[in-house]
């Protein structure tokens, strides 16, 4: 029965996902300037409905039909939906690659709720679509040249290479130089992103809206609603552009203590529009390389501390977060002045790329976000539910909030030991957390719908840089937690000298820093303790 209604509701979905393609094909015939390039857009978007709307259909009757009548918690049933999620996930993989663009969007968000999608999922979406993504043909580049900037690339640039050095999901990156001899990055936005992208997005939430009509449980409207909010932005590398320059000015004026180690490339701004962009060609190695960064006479432990500090005080202090922060758009090098740790290594400086994922915290949300984190930092269960609360978890789902945040159990979340957040990168904290993810799906999914969409974002930002830190240390390093505890605390002080300014009350905070200073000292020393226990049974092999 339940795969007859499956298949009428297809032949239905199938039916409207092609009268939208035909109508926003139709507008753009109406609409567009450039009617070759609306006629060729009248052949791919149905296409890409028919693709979009043919995958759908196919992962939801294979769920249908191959769960059906195995006990919910039998082996056979365990084994079988672990199959489904390699199928689906491949389908999944090949709908992304053959649309692209906003469909690569989609699959890398995939890649990163690690807390909610399935473990297949995840490692098929971030093994894929973060590293091989579809490239432009040099037609296709000179094409978007000549309508942006009115020549071809070598008429721009004394020297173009025709082949790109990186490819995402929006756009790609050639080297060049210009005339004056600057070598430069110039990111050219795949053809005809924009004038997808709005088809693209109506019948995207069409069939994900059809999909939870059918299947309560899969809930995944807030994850289109995010993508339509900050498409047209990351469209636009004028914002891009203006979001980078923003940033060194929130670390210069807002941290000056760390503005030299956080770098961003100067852009051009004569050569660049809304479809290119020219940037500071930059010499570094992606921040996962590990055997890379040692060659350079860094040291990863010292890599983690940076982009720790760096993204803590961007979400704490800045409200101003890059929340895109995955390997590849994370560069490290030497610091320029040379300046070295007192063991002879070279301090690293963190270069920052593709900006075109921002969000702004306001000052509430910041300072509930940063009194959640210290919470979190310090245990203390009385804070985190409070200030859970006030960002939209509710009383009955703020300790899963907080299990999302830190990627923990309830249990170790409010642990007062030092090492109560810490993961150690193996398959047992991997198997934890998907059995978290499995167990409680609809009760997160029910968070994710009611949290505000920056915290969203927040999440994502989260899971990037954990998955970064992981990658350099095989596992957490406890003084991360420590740089998060101290940032986030001195962010909720200073919002209560903005907010109470009597002398009593100045003396009042300036009591708690001291409480704060002594308790951070404390945390260090038995860090410091911890670690040398741990590393007292390999020195005496």
């Amino acid at each position: 029965m339940a795969a007859r209604l499956l298949l009428r509701a297809t032949r239905k979905l199938a039916l409207v996902t092609t009268a939208v393609g035909g109508g926003v094909a139709a507008a753009a015939i109406v609409t567009s300037d450039d009617p070759a390039t609306a006629v060729k857009l009248c052949a791919t978007v149905p296409l890409r409905l028919t693709r979009l709307s043919f995958t759908a259909a196919t992962i939801a009757f294979d769920y249908e039909y191959s769960l059906w009548g195995l006990p919910e918690d039998s082996s056979e049933r365990t084994k079988v939906k672990h199959e489904v999620h390699m199928r689906s996930a491949r389908k999944i993989e090949e709908l992304c690659f053959k649309n692209g663009g906003i469909y690569i969007k989609l699959g890398q968000h995939i890649g990163q709720l690690e807390y909610l999608v399935p473990q297949e999922f995840v490692q098929r979406m971030r093994e894929s679509l973060l590293n091989r993504c579809p490239v432009s043909s040099y037609d296709q580049v000179c094409e978007v040249f000549n309508k942006e900037l009115g020549g071809m690339p070598d008429e721009i640039f004394d020297e173009f290479d025709p082949v790109p050095i990186a490819s995402a999901s929006l756009a790609q990156v050639h080297v060049a130089r210009t005339h004056d001899g600057q070598k430069v990055a110039v990111k050219v936005q795949h053809i005809h992103m924009t004038d997808t992208a709005a088809a693209d997005y109506a019948t995207v939430e069409l069939i994900v809206n059809t999909l939870h009509r059918f299947f309560p449980t899969f809930d995944y409207r807030w994850l289109v609603d995010e993508v339509h909010e900050s498409l047209p932005k990351e469209l636009d590398f004028r914002v891009e552009a203006q979001n980078s320059v923003k940033c060194m000015e929130n670390f210069r004026k807002l941290s000056p203590h760390i503005a030299d180690y956080v770098y961003a490339p100067r852009v051009y701004w004569s050569l660049s529009t809304s479809k290119l962009l020219t940037m500071e060609f930059m010499d570094g190695v992606q921040v996962n390389d590990v055997k890379k960064i040692k060659a350079l006479g860094i040291q990863p432990h010292d890599v983690v501390k940076l982009v720790s500090q760096a993204f803590a005080e961007m979400m704490f202090k800045h409200g101003f977060v890059h929340c895109d922060p995955h390997a590849a758009n994370l560069l490290v090098r030497p610091l320029p002045c040379e300046k070295r740790s007192i063991f002879g290594k070279n301090k690293p400086q963190l270069i920052l790329l593709d900006h075109g994922l921002y969000k702004e915290l306001d000052l509430r949300t910041r300072a509930n976000y940063a009194a959640l984190w210290k919470a979190l930092i310090f245990a203390d269960a009385r804070g985190i539910k409070e200030n859970s609360v006030k960002l939209g978890a509710g009383e009955d789902l703020y300790a899963l909030f907080a299990g999302v945040l830190t990627m923990r159990p309830w249990n170790r979340v409010v642990d007062p030991s030092v090492d109560h957040l810490a993961l150690q990168g193996d398959d047992s904290d991997r198997t934890e957390l998907q059995m978290y993810a499995s167990q409680y799906f609809l009760q997160i999914s029910e968070l994710l719908r009611r949290l505000p969409r920056v915290i969203l974002l927040m999440l994502k930002t989260n899971d990037c840089l954990r998955a970064v830190n992981n990658s350099l240390l095989k596992g957490s390093s406890l003084e991360t937690f420590l740089i998060i505890g101290r940032v986030s605390s001195e962010a909720v002080i200073e919002t209560k000298l903005v907010q109470h300014k009597s002398s009593f009350c100045r003396i009042k905070l300036w009591l708690e820093e001291l409480l704060l200073e002594a308790r951070l000292f404390g945390m260090q020393i038995a860090l410091w303790l911890l670690q040398l226990k741990r590393n007292l049974p390999l020195l005496n092999q």
